[in-house]
């Protein structure tokens, strides 16, 4: 039977604005692509994200431009079709992964398997999700830590007062603290803060430097007590090789690097060099976040919350138990939409 692929995009209010060093958010635009054959069907999700300019006509243009090649397509292996679609969507990997991760549930459930059974033997030893705390005021932030408690907290940064906020939000909780500068630090910031924030039960500091400042990234690297993780510095397959020797360790988000097919390569290259591996989400909807958590047997962090972010979602599958991950029963990724409209 004929596959055929159809999108639809959908607004997602958060629940609280979502404030990190570039930007604000109160509502999140997504796009959820379904391919079918008419008896099974399989979803994948990308957000529209204006600083790695996804943007809603970007992303319609480039889901309908690979849509023949997709219904034109046999069952291949994910893997395979990942080769064909992209070259086609060299400039927009974010459709890339939306496509990527629904034909890997399409292709599971047709094989009635879970998704991460393909890499995975058993749901044992996962990593724990953390919940981020976007730039709020210092009150609001200790806010949302009381409302939530969690195991781990990703703390945004990149204000004029980073290190009185985690101070702070330290006396609100005893929970791990895991700190997100995206790119706004020096490296002489990041080396002094790195060994306050040690005190401080914080775990690692995620991308302090502007994703092109390699010099800074290697004395960061170099002098830092704390673990250096990659986000901005480590985007597509061949971004692995140049965080060697930069950072300790990198975050992969399947938006960014065209899905589950690259990001499976992207921790095979990142093991051999010794780094650890961590993956990430932007604010999706519970269809990109149950996709992701079919990584998580492979990898040594996960910040999976975006689902958790959002006043209103669009679906359910995977959940979080006090940052446990629990998988849906269901075959593929484990998701059902709420309402399908013409998906």
């Amino acid at each position: 039977m004929a596959l055929k692929l159809t999108f639809q995009f959908y607004d997602l209010p958060l629940a609280h604005p979502f404030t990190i060093s570039r930007y604000t958010v109160n509502v999140q635009k997504t796009v959820v692509v379904c391919i079918s054959d008419g008896e099974i069907s399989g979803y994948g999700e990308a957000t529209v994200n204006p600083y790695y300019h996804s943007t809603v006509e970007r992303l319609t243009e480039s889901i309908s431009k690979v849509k023949p090649i997709i219904e034109n397509s046999e069952m291949i292996h994910p893997s395979d079709l990942w080769q064909i679609v992209a070259p086609h969507l060299q400039e927009d990997y974010f459709a890339l992964c939306a496509i990527d991760e629904a034909y890997w549930d399409f292709y599971s459930r047709r094989h009635k398997r879970t998704l991460r059974s393909f890499w995975a033997a058993a749901d044992e030893n996962l990593p724990l999700t953390s919940y981020t705390i976007a730039i709020d005021s210092i009150e609001m932030m200790q806010q949302k830590i009381i409302e939530k408690p969690w195991p781990v907290y990703k703390i945004k940064l990149g204000t004029q007062n980073d290190l009185q906020i985690v101070e702070l939000l330290r006396k609100t909780t005893d929970s791990v603290f895991r700190i997100d500068a995206n790119c706004a630090w020096t490296a002489d910031e990041t080396i002094e803060y790195s060994k306050i924030f040690k005190q401080l039960n914080v775990e690692f500091i995620e991308q302090p430097l502007k994703a092109n400042d390699f010099e800074g990234m290697k004395k960061v690297c170099e002098h830092s007590v704390l673990p250096i993780i990659a986000d901005e510095s480590c985007q597509r397959e061949d971004d692995v090789n140049s965080c060697d020797g930069l950072f300790h360790g990198i975050n992969i988000k399947l938006t960014k690097c065209g899905g589950i097919t690259s990001a499976l390569r992207m921790i095979e290259n990142g093991r051999d060099k010794g780094l650890k591996i961590m993956a990430g989400c932007m604010t999706e909807s519970t269809v990109g976040i149950s996709a992701l958590a079919q990584i998580a047997p492979l990898l040594d962090y996960i910040d999976a919350d975006g689902a958790l972010l959002l006043k209103q979602d669009i679906a359910k599958g995977v959940s979080f138990d006090f940052g446990k991950i629990r998988y849906s029963e269901n075959f593929g990724i484990g998701v059902e939409l709420y309402t399908e409209k013409s998906i």
